[in-house]
């Protein structure tokens, strides 16, 4: 079975090898087989630059480069990159190594062993975590996370997460659906998951802060998480 992680990028020059190595690494030690998408929105430090160089170390069988001419948002990545992608199973994460990837195998393994469509992954069951971050974006985080389980009931701990391992038949079929941008789209690829009828399984991870590089995270993101949260509500 092949497993493709797709990377959004937006100025990930420093973050980007790093986050390969982990990644090239936490594959070889499970024993399975993948490959990465770079979806970089135009970055202007050169990312896309770094990911040429790492496609000629490792080759196009493990790197695929799609390169796109602004930043024209979260979810249009995804769909890019899921074009491009070979793989049975889909994995999401963030470029900017907030994610480690030493808790894919654990997510494969649930799969695995629960038949279920979906694994997120959690900061907030046992287990899990955040550091590196101050008390305003952990009131920010859990309080959009308390909000969304109000209104909606998702059946799920931590709604924003953005770590996710996917089959490959529902991702095709959620994300096509998802209008929401920014945080929200998170939200909502589990909102109408739930409602297609995907089950979904959680792993508590540890949530590191950006060590590179500017947060995207910003008061326009906040407000479309919550224009997306009522959207929600009231149409689902």
């Amino acid at each position: 079975m092949l497993y493709t992680v797709i990377l959004p990028t937006y100025n990930e020059r420093e973050n980007l090898p790093i986050i390969f190595y982990l990644i090239e690494k936490t594959f070889q030690e499970a024993k399975l087989e993948y490959e990465v998408v770079i979806v970089d929105d135009a970055s202007p430090d050169k990312t896309a630059e770094v990911a040429k160089t790492l496609q000629k170390s490792y080759g196009k069988k493990h790197i695929t480069i799609v390169s796109r001419k602004g930043k024209l948002g979260l979810g249009s990545a995804y769909i890019a990159g899921l074009k491009e992608a070979k793989g049975d199973r889909i994995i999401l994460m963030d470029a900017d190594l907030s994610h480690h990837p030493k808790f894919i195998p654990e997510m494969v393994e649930l799969m695995n062993e629960l038949n279920t469509q979906i694994v997120t992954g959690t900061r907030y069951r046992k287990g899990g975590g955040v550091a590196g971050w101050d008390l305003k974006r952990k009131v920010t985080s859990k309080g959009a996370n308390f909000l969304a389980a109000f209104l909606l009931n998702p059946g799920v701990s931590d709604l924003t997460g953005s770590f996710r391992l996917y089959e490959r038949s529902a991702l095709e079929e959620i994300l096509p659906k998802v209008k929401s941008t920014g945080y929200a789209f998170q939200m909502e690829i589990v909102v109408l998951a739930k409602k297609a009828g995907f089950t979904i399984a959680e792993v508590p991870i540890t949530f590191v802060d950006r060590l590179y590089g500017e947060s995207k995270l910003g008061p326009k993101e906040i407000v479309l998480y919550l224009q997306g949260l009522v959207h929600l509500f009231l149409t689902t």
